[in-house]
């Protein structure tokens, strides 16, 4: 495979990972706050916030690791 082939897959799947990290933040929340109600949905909130900052630092280090390979 080519170089640029590779590096654009690798790019697809740090967008999927994305999705499914914040994805599966907003359903943990969401799940959290049907068990514990409260009046702001502070678990769906926190959880799908904490989501993105994981999702974010994933990105970080695959483009890191990318740029290590180089």
């Amino acid at each position: 495979m080519k170089n640029d082939q590779r590096k654009y897959l690798e790019f697809v799947n740090i967008a999927f990972q994305m999705g499914i990290i914040i994805a599966a933040g907003v359903f943990l929340g969401i799940w959290l706050d049907g068990k514990f109600p409260n009046k702001y949905s502070a678990f769906t909130i926190g959880v799908s916030l904490l989501g993105v900052f994981i999702a974010l630092y994933q990105v970080y280090r695959g483009i890191s690791n990318m740029s290590k390979d180089d």
